[in-house]
């Protein structure tokens, strides 16, 4: 790769990072239920219940709370801050940029930028050559949606059953979870494949197998009937988070390129949380061996700051250019996010965490297995590298769903000092999960199993087995 636009050694930059000074934030002595009441009285609800603890502080791989509680950060924040909370040359990153260059006007462009593009295009497969930067998944998804629409002219968009794609018009048009009721009508030609959930699914051959690929032509068999003869895309995530963790089967992105293919349809893989490392790969479609027409990038590319990608083929930028593409928003190719962003990548790829990713992703993996041999409540863990998810049942036999048991489990483990997102609306089925910053150590991954088997073991109704 050809040496980055004003590019400092990272020697130099590690010395400057260490010289940082850490001041305690004002609020980080102030009282729990003053903050509380506070809140309760000023913060206006966004559509989900807020936990019962203030956090004051992050460092690492841990948040605290107003009262001193440490908890070990099992979901990178929402699933976002890939090399941890406060990483020393992101935190330098993000002084110099706020300090010199910070926010443009849109037309303009900076080295920042110009670095993340190269960077980023580098690594990718050829046919993902050129890229633009927003600041959230969902919007990055309503890009590469309308990118979709302006290339093939067509306007039908084909989203997975249990997606999760972001809460703007067409990104929530192609989301098949939650957010769609209560607002009319969603975007017109928004069409559903069936949720790829191999632990759920009725479609079976005849040794009780997932028949994933049964089931993804009678989806498009479905579509092909509703469809007005306009499809234009199909959006898909690797890993449905939101889901439950349930893992794309071996297979199912080449036969989804296909079905697109054959329908003269684009393709737009979202890597919001399987991007940069976190699976084991640098990239979710790596693993896969498919190159996706559209990529869209999101959390972990920022760290947690707001940033996002979407990056495509030169002949879809240069059709999408002369047909007035425009996707122009305050925020687009700001420098400071892209510094950040730019930093994220170096840092990956330089301190190899895509190996170690995978390394320590299977002891995790090993671990969660060993609690379900221990615990009849936990019907299901799958997963990859540093993602994984562990559903809680009811009975193993008819996998009825736990909620209940599961916010037992989910507040033992949190007052232990482990913080795992248990999914406990209806439609998520009741999952954990996990998703901890890959920079987690072989000893954090122990700490957090240790925390789990307490819990599971304090919790009246997890079925010990033995």
């Amino acid at each position: 790769m050809a040496p980055m636009l004003g590019q400092t050694e990272h020697d130099e930059t590690a010395v400057q990072s260490k010289q940082i000074k850490q001041s305690p934030l004002p609020y980080q002595s102030a009282d729990q239920a003053t903050l509380q009441d506070l809140a309760s009285k000023c913060l206006a609800n966004y559509g989900t219940k807020l936990e019962r603890d203030i956090i004051v502080r992050t460092e690492g791989l841990y948040v605290y709370t107003a009262d001193g509680h440490r908890v070990l950060d099992w979901t990178s924040g929402q699933m976002s801050c890939l090399v941890g909370h406060g990483h020393p040359e992101v935190v330098e990153a993000v002084r110099q940029h706020a300090a010199h260059l910070d926010h443009l006007f849109s037309g303009m462009v900076s080295p920042p930028v110009i670095n993340l593009a190269h960077r980023l295009t580098s690594v990718l497969p050829r046919g993902l050559d050129k890229a633009f930067f927003l600041s959230t998944g969902g919007e990055s998804n309503e890009a590469a949606i309308k990118m979709a629409k302006v290339y093939t002219g067509k306007f039908e968009i084909v989203g997975l059953g249990a997606s999760w794609h972001g809460m703007t018009a067409s990104a929530l048009g192609a989301q098949y979870h939650f957010g769609r009721k209560g607002q009319g009508p969603v975007m017109p030609g928004m069409h559903m494949l069936p949720p790829p959930n191999a632990y759920r699914s009725i479609f079976r051959n005849a040794d009780g197998s997932y028949d994933w690929e049964k089931e993804l032509d009678y989806g498009w068999s479905l579509i092909d009937r509703a469809s007005c003869g306009s499809l234009a895309a199909c959006i898909v995530e690797c890993i449905q988070s939101s889901a439950g963790m349930h893992v794309l089967p071996a297979g199912y992105l080449q036969a989804l390129k296909k079905h697109c293919e054959k329908r003269e349809m684009l393709l737009i893989v979202d890597e919001a949380q399987t991007g940069i490392g976190r699976c084991g790969d640098l990239f979710a479609i790596d693993h896969d061996g498919v190159v996706p027409d559209l990529l869209t990038l999101s959390k972990t590319l920022g760290n947690g700051l707001p940033l996002s990608a979407v990056v495509t083929s030169n002949e879809i930028e240069r059709v999408c250019t002369e047909r007035d593409f425009c996707f122009y928003t305050t925020h687009v190719n700001d420098p400071l996010p892209a510094a950040v962003g730019d930093k994220v990548l170096e840092i990956v790829i330089r301190d190899d965490l895509v190996e170690h990713s995978r390394r320590v992703g299977k002891s995790l993996h090993q671990g969660l297995n060993r609690l379900k041999d221990r615990y009849g409540c936990i019907g299901d863990v799958r997963g990859r590298g540093l993602m994984a998810g562990v559903e809680i049942v009811g009975d193993r036999n008819t996998k009825e769903p736990a909620l209940e048991l599961g916010k037992d489990i989910a507040t033992a483990m949190y007052d232990r000092g482990l913080w795992a997102n248990l999914s406990s609306h209806s439609s998520f089925g009741g999952v954990f999960r996990i998703a901890p910053p890959i920079t987690i150590t072989e000893e954090q991954i122990l700490e957090g199993l240790q925390i789990m088997e307490e819990a599971f073991a304090a919790t009246a109704g997890s079925k010990p087995l033995y």
